[in-house]
């Protein structure tokens, strides 16, 4: 009797404190917590000036913060290790400067949805809707780790929704939560102290976990104040994008360079230098500027930190930071550029080809860029001399993380899609869009299979052909793709509905000039070929004189010959493997008809077996979008 008495006393407190919190107003608890930091004092603060310092990743730095309480706007600056870069919001836009200098406008819906949520919480609009206003949920009661909090759902006009966490013993801000592209971002305020009669946190700290609440230590940042200033001084100039540090240049009096490049598996290869040492680059729209540890290692450039780094895959590797002199590709020069080291682990074996690593969004974001996948070249020019290819159709496009993304029509259904010359499919569907518009169904897609690898390892999707892509008044058809239907990794994003590769790409002399946001689309040749895919259901790796099978599709020509992953292949229709290219036999197989059987001679465990492949299509000839 005595414990089911202490039972029932606990509910019933439990249950007091949770009727306390949900009868409680978000505006009482807001109220409360401006009592608890200062009370009528936040009503004569117009700006906030904190210094100190920051560490993530392994490394640590200086850290210096402005804010105006009265519009929302923001600049920081940081310095790590060998690096230093900025972020703001000017009133209208956020912005970055990378560590090598180069400022991009995150422009894109969902970048000003972010942006307009953290200028809500600078602004204190929980204090001051006049300055910019939000809806509420109903205050609810959470315990954590033995502390009670009150947490209200807020969601500022134009932005994202958060959840704020109100230490019930204080009343002070304990933590906001925050759905972002791939994860749920926390961040966590701790040492309040008195700064000229407000109380205002000294140590934040930021983690990221993904939808099955891991979080990775390597992306944990944190800020330690060691001074807060309270009204200083504000200019417009404060919080305005900065220039790009003028590090890029050709070398020539043309003002443009030419270069020829290789085209494998859709990828573009191209060679240049780092550092006057010899170096070959795979192109790549949706990335950063990349060496692998090993080229690094080769160039004399040494890593600091151990960040992480994410892709298409489902897991995070690790990164780190260097700087060397120069960049450079053909007569197109970078100073000082800073080098994202990242392993790209099996990235050879995948492509055939070994690369050093990647040229990316700070070279695209330079120079205006043409990329002519007929001629096989690409040309970089100035801003004064950048022209767009003959008859090229102009499509405007914004930045979400530095990434460019354009709107289209699949099908009739609106689509945001990324342009990523670094991937090999035509065009990927991301999964919540596959999700909600139930896509797997309406284009009968194929069984789920390695389609692809990046940073992070193998993806896995659904191949399928789709109907007319429409890309401003073009209209293409015949594109052969996939589905993710995965939680993980890029393609899990719901900030856009797909991404465009360089499957498709290949249809076009493709231009980008980054300042003026604009792709341009020039068709070739081959802009009314339906894309080939293939008939094997194999995803081959280079394996030296073999080629490795990495993944079988289920009811594939490969399923029904009896091979295996880890299966080495030795010969082709008795032609010897490694007589052609990883891109030659790819290209054979999802080129030859339908029908054809081709006897494979291969081993396994060291025993040498053989097989026939009777070739099959994976994805019907017309889309069933079309029927």
């Amino acid at each position: 009797m005595i414990k089911r008495s202490g039972i029932l006393i606990l509910a019933m407190a439990s249950l007091l404190v949770s009727l306390a919190a949900q009868a409680e107003s978000a505006a009482q608890v807001f109220e409360r917590f401006k009592l608890a930091s200062g009370g009528a004092r936040w009503d004569q603060t117009h700006s906030l000036r904190s210094d100190g310092t920051l560490k993530t990743g392994g490394l640590e730095g200086h850290f210096e913060a402005l804010i105006d309480l009265d519009s929302g706007r923001s600049s920081s600056h940081y310095q790590l290790g060998p690096v230093e870069g900025a972020e703001g919001y000017d009133g209208a836009v956020g912005w970055n400067q990378d560590p090598g200098g180069e400022v991009a406008s995150l422009d894109a819906p969902e970048a000003r949805r972010r942006a307009l949520s953290q200028a809500w919480l600078d602004a204190r609009g929980y204090w001051y809707p006049q300055r910019m206003a939000a809806r509420f949920g109903a205050a609810k009661s959470r315990e954590l780790e033995g502390r009670r909090y009150v947490v209200i759902e807020a969601t500022p006009r134009d932005g994202d929704p958060l959840a704020l966490w109100f230490d019930t013993a204080t009343g002070l801000l304990a933590r906001t939560v925050q759905r972002m592209e791939r994860d749920v971002s926390t961040t966590v305020f701790e040492d309040y102290r008195d700064v000229d009669g407000l109380r205002l946190p000294f140590r934040m700290t930021s983690d990221r976990a993904d939808f099955s609440g891991h979080t990775d230590p390597r992306a944990r940042n944190e800020i330690r104040l060691s001074e807060v200033v309270r009204n200083v001084a504000v200019s417009d100039a404060d919080f305005a994008r900065p220039e790009a540090t003028a590090t890029a240049r050709i070398v020539n009096p043309d003002g443009i360079t030419r270069v020829p490049f290789d085209l494998a598996s859709n990828h573009i290869y191209v060679d240049g230098l780092v550092d006057g040492q010899k170096a070959r680059f795979l192109v790549d729209t949706g990335g950063v500027n990349l060496l692998t540890p090993a080229a690094a290692k080769k160039f004399g450039l040494e890593g600091a930190g151990k960040l992480a780094a994410r892709g298409v895959g489902e897991d995070s590797v690790d990164l780190a930071l260097a700087r060397a002199r120069e960049v450079r590709v053909g007569d197109a020069v970078l100073d000082k550029p800073v080098f994202y080291v990242v392993e790209l682990g099996s990235l050879a074996a995948v492509e055939g080809v070994e690369a050093d690593g990647l040229v990316g969004y700070e070279m695209f974001s330079r120079f205006g860029v043409t990329i002519d996948y007929a001629m096989r070249e690409l040309s970089l020019a100035t801003a004064q001399k950048f022209v767009a290819p003959p008859a090229a159709h102009a499509i405007a496009f914004e930045f979400a993380d530095r990434i460019p993304i354009i709107d289209a029509t699949l099908d009739g259904m609106a689509v945001r899609l990324s342009v990523d010359t670094g991937s090999r499919v035509s065009l990927t569907l991301h999964s919540p869009f596959v999700r909600e518009h139930d896509l797997v169904s309406r284009y009968a897609a194929a069984a789920e299979a390695i389609t692809g690898w990046g940073v992070g390892g193998p993806t896995r999707t659904r191949p399928a052909r789709f109907g007319t892509l429409r890309i401003g008044d073009l209209e293409i058809g015949g594109v052969a793709g996939d589905l993710f239907c995965g939680d993980k990794g890029a393609f899990s994003s719901a900030d856009q509905s797909g991404n465009i590769g360089g499957g498709l790409l290949r249809r076009f002399t493709v231009a980008f000039d980054y300042a003026s946001r604009r792709m341009y689309l020039a068709p070739n040749a081959t802009f009314s070929a339906a894309d080939a895919f293939d008939r094997s259901g194999l995803f081959l790796l280079a394996d030296g004189e073999a080629l490795k099978v990495a993944d079988v599709a289920a009811a594939s020509a490969a399923a029904g010959a009896g091979l295996r992953p880890d299966d080495r292949i030795l010969a082709i229709d008795s032609v010897q493997v490694a007589s052609r290219t990883l891109e030659q036999w790819r290209q054979l197989l999802r080129e030859t008809a339908a029908g054809t059987k081709l006897a494979v001679r291969f081993e396994r465990a060291g025993e040498p077996l053989q097989a026939t492949l009777v070739l099959a299509d994976r994805v019907p000839s017309i889309s069933p979008a079309h029927r």
